[in-house]
């Protein structure tokens, strides 16, 4: 695997990229599909879907299924259904942009919980990214100080809960195959879902409609509307995860998390082509530190690995 880290950052490359121009298409059809349905109908559903099409990708001979470590993946899979759980919630919300921009608050969290937790050492530059992608990310948030809104921070949560998952990816599951930790984390949404469904489904909550009930919204019999979108996203969801996995497996992991931030172009882009949803020019200057502030992380992680390597 450390030969195919050297040889393949084109390769890598490609494949992340083309993962974030999937995923910044088929999560914009969240949107659609809360005006019929709830997250959890949502999560179990589409697991159905995807669980097929990652048991067909073990058959191509892709990767295994069974877990080497089994406690460490179910540690990452469920903080990533978490991070996932927030996200999502955000995205029927707040436009895509928003949702995205408190996602990617996870390399600042990384680093923070990495020196903070872990007792790693960091550099006068690392705390200028951090100090960057604050930056963006209030210009993109745009938080009301006299209005404060708790669903601001659903995406802020994601971004520190899929933090946690990347760590220990990093630490614990770098051995596992691509497909059993995309099965793992698929098993996990969707019995998320389905506990989520169920809990919704027996209070007789008074729910709103449209996205608005999105989060507390139980079984809806009537969800044929929201079908199309689901199968959307679910084999999307499939084909990139799957690609941005590999991506991360086959590529040296901080020079490939700065392409990982183009998700923050297709995204609001498609949104705005296909929703209308507009996005104003403090947004897109809070995108740039966003971004930049993670390319200056995976710059900084990348050379402090270089000289470990030459220690």
């Amino acid at each position: 695997m450390q030969a195919d880290t050297q040889t393949s950052p084109i390769l890598a490359s490609v494949l992340m990229i083309s993962a974030m121009a999937i995923i910044g298409i088929v999560d914009n059809v969240v949107i659609l599909l809360a005006e019929n349905i709830g997250l959890w109908q949502f999560h179990m559903s589409r697991a159905l879907l995807m669980l097929p099409l990652v048991f067909g990708l073990s058959l191509l001979g892709l990767g295994g299924l069974r877990p080497k470590r089994l406690v460490p993946v179910i540690l990452r899979s469920v903080l990533i259904t978490l991070a996932m759980l927030f996200y999502f919630s955000s995205l029927a919300l707040m436009p895509i942009a928003q949702a995205l921009a408190g996602l990617f608050t996870s390399p600042i969290f990384v680093l923070l919980i990495s020196a903070l937790a872990l007792g790693q050492s960091i550099g006068p530059w690392r705390i200028l990214a951090v100090l960057i992608g604050f930056a963006g990310i209030l210009l993109v948030l745009q938080p009301n100080p006299y209005e404060f809104d708790v669903q601001t921070l659903l995406p802020v949560a994601g971004g520190l809960f899929y933090a946690l998952g990347a760590i220990i990816t990093r630490s614990h599951c770098s051995e596992e195959s691509t497909v059993a930790l995309l099965a793992a984390m698929v098993i996990t949404l969707g019995l998320a879902g389905a506990i989520g469904l169920a809990v919704f489904t027996a209070l007789p909550l008074s729910v709103p409609d449209g996205p608005d009930g999105f989060v507390t919204r139980g079984w809806v019999w009537q969800m044929q509307p929201a079908l199309p979108w689901i199968v959307v996203q679910a084999v999307g969801s499939t084909i990139a995860v799957f690609m941005l996995i590999k991506a991360y497996q086959i590529g040296e992991p901080s020079y490939v998390a700065v392409f990982e931030y183009s998700v923050m172009i297709f995204g609001p882009l498609f949104a705005w082509v296909a929703l209308g949803q507009a996005i104003g020019v403090m947004q897109v200057a809070g995108i740039g530190l966003i971004a930049s502030a993670g390319a200056l992380l995976g710059r900084r992680s990348r050379r402090a690995t270089e000289r470990q390597a030459t220690v």
